[in-house]
């Protein structure tokens, strides 16, 4: 006699049936994966990007060739309508040399570089060395009249807090963890989700706004002092140089200040142990920077064309700008390369997707994710300005949620968007940014890659960079789950931000996964399934309040 499998028993017993799959083609991820992987030419692409166009800071020349170079290299590859789409920007900004060395009261040269958009010298300079905390506008007036002729030291600002959607840091210094792969545990972790805090506003984009007002006011004063420079600490150890950017980022309202630059931990700390002991400091230094014209940045896009549902997208994109003291290797030319390569595979495969598949290389993402929020402004939907009118005079990437968003024909036809933008770490898997419809179907994208160590969806949200500029008006927008390598505690907006910090193997796997998403993407029945739109906050409840005889305190025991 047969006895029937628990299985069989499920079925008999009526009990709810398991969910259609979603459909995964495994002839075509079989050839993506062959070409992807014994094919590959990202490391070619990543090369030529950035040591053929070097550091790539947005408005500058080299970031302006290195948008023509990769137009040309879609088109060169048989992608459709490759282009570039302006956004207006300000002032570019590039250096060539600058140095730093102490007079007294040691001799010797100092590890310096300058801030973007920093002013030159015009030659060497040299004065006497003060230490100051200039932490708000009224540290100013101690100092008024005493500083002209003299180079400032600062004192290490305040620390941002951290991002509304970024997990806690680790209680591990960061410098001490200088190259990380996921294991299981941090996957477990990764995937587990954090159910938000209350908050009135995101704290740090109010540090990030009033940052923005007291740096313009701090250049403001230490211009009209007659400050010969300004030196601030890496906020990397071993000799790592952090910079961004400085002086007024070419904007014609923002004071210009006067030469800025970041100097290495230990080198900024010798100084500084020399001001405290009361020692005369004399330093020497030159920069030498050169400013460029307004004028528009650009996007660059390019095109796979759908058939039968050609009208809606699939896009992937990485940002192409970088900072200036490296080369953008991990910061962002390895999601260009990735993105590019992509793009590659599945043009030498001749795919024939239902829908077009667009690739997308933003500009100005360092600056507040500029080019993919002009994308989105131009082609899918809308804010309107914000009431107050202190923040209507900021740059518009520090207005926050204003409402209504107004759509654009082209919100309809979006189907989704991927981005990667987290080093050149291989994909552990992605964010769903609390899109529980979407699980399931990367559960069911992700199952050919597991043997490549991609598995995690995690319903987190993930936020800075730009698929959030998708995400905020109601669409489709992820970011992948990576290794992190040396990307947070060495390369990330540093100076060793280099193709020699690059893993090969994990951005071939990059490429060959964020293909075969978009594929599937391209081929699906339906469009990719979305959140709601997203709403105004609720208005808190008036408290009224009670005069009533009761409500009145009472006297006596």
């Amino acid at each position: 006699m047969h006895t029937l499998r628990p299985l069989v028993l499920v079925g008999l017993l009526g009990l709810p049936s398991i969910p259609h799959a979603e459909p995964v083609d495994h002839d075509m991820v079989t050839r993506i994966r062959h070409e992807g992987l014994q094919r590959s030419q990202v490391m070619d692409t990543l090369r030529e990007l950035t040591e053929g166009h070097g550091p790539r800071l947005t408005g500058s020349p080299a970031l302006r060739e290195a948008s023509d170079w990769a137009r040309d290299r879609f088109a060169e590859w048989g992608l459709r309508d490759a282009r570039v789409e302006p956004f207006e920007f300000g002032q570019g900004w590039s250096f060539s040399s600058t140095y730093v060395r102490a007079i007294a009261p040691f001799e010797g040269p100092l590890r310096a570089l300058p801030q973007a958009w920093s002013v030159g010298t015009d030659g060497p300079v040299r004065g006497s060395a003060i230490l100051l905390k200039l932490h708000s506008e009224k540290d100013f007036e101690a100092h008024r009249g005493k500083l002209k002729g003299r180079i400032v030291v600062l004192e290490p600002d305040p620390p941002p807090p951290p991002r509304a959607f970024t997990p806690p840091p680790s209680t591990d210094p960061i410098q001490e963890r200088p190259f990380q792969r996921h294991d299981d545990a941090s996957l477990q972790e990764v995937s587990a989700f954090r159910i938000p805090g209350e908050s009135d506003a995101d704290p740090w984009l109010e540090f990030a706004r009033k940052r923005w007002q007291f740096t313009d006011q701090r250049n403001r004063f230490l211009q009209e002092e007659g400050a010969l420079a300004m030196i601030q600490k890496s906020i990397r150890s071993h000799g790592i140089l952090w910079v961004t950017g400085g002086g007024g980022r070419g904007l014609e309202d923002r004071a210009p200040g006067v030469p800025s630059l970041a100097m290495s931990e230990e080198h900024y700390s010798r100084v500084v142990r020399a001001l405290r002991d009361k020692r005369e400091v004399e330093l020497e230094l030159a920069v030498e920077a050169r400013f460029y014209d307004d004028g528009p940045v650009h996007n660059v896009l390019a095109d796979i064309p759908g058939s039968d549902r050609r009208g809606e997208i699939v896009m992937a994109g990485a940002h192409i700008d970088s900072w200036h003291t490296g080369t953008g290797a991990t910061d962002n030319g390895a999601g260009v390369a990735v993105v590019m390569e992509a793009a590659r595979i599945l043009r030498a495969l001749e795919v024939k997707p239902r829908r077009s598949i667009r690739f997308a290389l933003w500009a100005g993402e360092e600056q507040g994710l500029l080019g993919s929020s002009a994308y989105v402004e131009r082609h899918l939907a809308t804010r309107p300005p914000p009431q107050d009118a202190a923040l209507r005079e900021l740059p518009h990437w520090f207005w926050g949620e204003t409402w209504p968003i107004s759509t654009l024909p082209g919100h309809a036809r979006h189907s989704v968007y991927f981005n990667l933008d987290n080093g050149s770490g291989r994909i552990r898997g992605v964010y769903a940014q609390e899109n529980s419809a979407a699980v399931p179907i990367f559960r069911a994208w992700l199952e050919p890659f597991a043997d490549l160590g991609a598995s995690v969806v995690t319903l987190r949200n993930t936020d800075s960079t730009d698929h959030m500029s998708f995400d905020r008006v109601g669409l489709p927008g992820f970011q992948f789950v990576q290794d992190g390598l040396a990307y947070m505690s060495r390369t990330w907006h540093t100076d060793l931000d280099t193709i020699d910090h690059v893993s090969r193997e994990d951005l071939m796997q990059a490429a060959t996964i964020m293909a075969s998403f978009l594929y599937h993407a391209a081929m699906r029945p339906e469009r990719f399934p979305r959140k709601p739109m997203p709403l105004p906050p609720a208005p808190k409840p008036v408290v009224e309040e009670d005069s009533s005889e009761d409500a009145q305190p009472k006297s006596g025991g």
